[in-house]
């Protein structure tokens, strides 16, 4: 999900389970913070309508650039950017989502969001625990679950001319099978880059890879969320 590399394969000299998992929980604290921060958002555009007023114009499509190029940025530059700097422009992105996502409430019913979030934090949170702790090496999958995405993406370009309801339900299917899969996969990729002992050597370093690892896992725990909410959703 990030073209952002630690040197993923040094693991001569890994550092015990307890520094792993203290940079997982600075993850899982900032993914927590940043989807609280989105949730705000949210409810505060819904609820103001001035805000909620500028879904419907061009600012839309001008926070959805932002969003995108805030996740190149992170991506790209955050060897060269300061964790404080990091976690501004996440919790900054964070907002941004939280705005282009607040027209879910003026089509769902409060019940399937809430239903929805249920399901989602069910699944995130068994996936992330095989993750962590399975034995078997996820990293292969890395390549099968890019071209899944890529797929994905395609079939719903597709989709926007076909419109078909049967393809919209095999392309709903198949987002959340892909980041159910994605959350076990970038937690083992996280684990593996907090075992680094460029990371471990490096408090800065430690706090940017939880700042990207958080980053990793609140994409994937969105996107699975918006990919069971169409499954469940009923229309308004």
């Amino acid at each position: 999900m990030s073209n952002y590399n630690w040197q993923e394969d040094a693991l001569s000299s890994p550092v015990s389970r307890v520094d792993v998992r203290s940079v997982l929980q600075w993850v899982y604290l900032w993914m927590a913070l940043g989807l609280l921060v989105t949730a705000g958002v949210a409810f505060m555009t819904v609820n103001t309508p001035a805000l909620l007023n500028l879904l419907a114009t061009p600012a839309l499509w001008i926070a959805v650039i932002a969003e995108l190029i805030l996740v190149l940025v992170l991506s790209a530059a955050l060897p060269k950017l300061s964790p404080g700097l990091a976690s501004l422009l996440f919790f900054a992105y964070a907002a941004l989502n939280g705005f282009t996502l607040a027209g879910i409430f003026l089509v769902y019913t409060g019940g399937t969001i809430t239903a929805a979030f249920g399901a989602t934090a069910a699944l995130f949170g068994a996936m992330t625990v095989v993750g962590f702790t399975t034995q078997m090496d996820l990293t292969r999958m890395g390549t099968y679950l890019m071209m899944g995405l890529i797929g994905l993406v395609i079939a719903m370009l597709i989709n926007l001319f076909l419109g078909s309801s049967g393809l919209d339900l095999i392309i709903t299917l198949g987002g959340v099978l892909i980041f159910t899969a994605l959350a076990a996969y970038d937690t083992q990729k996280i684990k593996r880059m907090a075992n680094s002992v460029d990371i471990q050597a490096d408090g800065s370093l430690a706090m940017k890879l939880s700042v990207m690892g958080a980053l990793m896992l609140y994409l994937d725990f969105i996107n699975l969320f918006l990919f069971l909410l169409r499954l469940l959703g009923r229309r308004d």
